[in-house]
């Protein structure tokens, strides 16, 4: 019998793969403004990150046109910079996410809104995203154009999944003149938050994040080395490591 690391990996093989397919944009299409979606976000999201999503629904009209704006201007890598590609995609996996929960509002928990086996047919799997004649699903833009393309493993802190334990929903869109500082702020709110990792000099408890996706926060240097950048407590080399339940209800205050 497979084991089931080996099944998530040839998955993720696989939807790669499928990934390569999409075909390049070379138009001569300009990067496009997120003012909208940075006044949504003002709106409904709070500090700490929890979201009103009745308050999405009454701005559904406002959502929509931002959606429509993204679906109308797929990033051209011959004319969009590096940052100006990822804080479209950024931007359009928390805004599509957004629209994918109010049109099941209310529900306890994105995974209530479809149930399968990880990474081949879950809610992150349904292909309801339309961006330039071509048809998406949340782990097409996370793990077939995010991770690979861009190899930046403060992305994980910027994608929000809808669910108490992933990283905040900030209240601010993500820009290419600001992104560095955005990532930066990103990594240090969720690594340094008591109720997403656990820190100190001898042991960490962390968010299972560190553990789904160790490989691309090993590839500078080992998982600690990478937290104890942004984190206020430096955790020995030789601290204890374990994982935290992932708390997958819907980041809305009850």
């Amino acid at each position: 019998m497979l084991s089931r690391s080996l099944v998530v990996t040839i998955a993720l093989l696989s939807l790669f793969l499928g990934s390569c397919k999409v075909r390049d944009y070379t138009s001569a299409s300009t990067p496009i403004n997120h003012q909208v979606w940075d006044e949504l976000l003002q709106a409904h999201v709070d500090t700490d990150g929890w979201v009103n999503y009745p308050g999405f629904i009454r701005d559904s009209a406002r959502l929509n046109q931002y959606l429509a704006t993204l679906s109308q201007a797929h990033p051209n890598p011959a004319n969009w910079t590096r940052e100006e590609q990822m804080a479209y995609w950024i931007n359009a996996y928390n805004a599509f996410t957004v629209q994918l929960i109010i049109r099941h509002y209310p529900v306890a928990s994105i995974k209530d809104i479809k149930r399968g086996i990880p990474f081949v047919n879950t809610v992150w799997d349904l292909k309801f995203i339309q961006i330039e004649g071509a048809t998406y699903d949340l782990n097409n833009l996370e793990h077939g154009i995010l991770r690979p393309k861009f190899a930046e493993p403060r992305v994980h802190f910027a994608l929000n999944c809808a669910s108490v334990s992933c990283p905040k929903l900030q209240n601010h869109a993500f820009t290419a003149n600001n992104l560095n500082q955005q990532l930066d702020q990103a990594a240090r709110e969720f690594i340094n938050d008591p109720s997403r990792n656990r820190l100190t000099k001898d042991a960490a408890s962390l968010s299972m994040i560190f553990n789904w996706y160790g490989g691309d926060f090993k590839k500078e240097a080992p998982v600690l080395d990478f937290i104890n950048r942004y984190s206020t407590v430096k955790i020995k080399a030789d601290a204890k490591v374990d994982y935290l339940d992932y708390d997958w209800n819907l980041n809305e205050k009850r």
